[in-house]
């Protein structure tokens, strides 16, 4: 794999487990605790963050 490839692949290791660990927060107390605009933010950053996860898992699968 060439370096630039690595680097991609290590950035989605990463976003997803970013993305697990947000998950996991939706499912707090503290989350609960939140207002509804915060609550909301999460949640749309959740959603961008599985779109650029899967960009790059296409990303990866296109790698030679």
């Amino acid at each position: 794999m060439l370096p630039h490839q690595q680097r991609v692949v290590d950035e989605k290791i990463d976003l997803d487990a970013k993305i697990e660990k947000l998950m996991t927060f939706l499912t707090t107390s503290v989350f609960d605790g939140l207002d509804n605009g915060e609550k909301s933010r999460l949640r749309i950053q959740l959603d961008a963050m599985g779109t650029y996860s899967t960009v790059l898992g296409e990303r990866i699968a296109h790698f030679g």
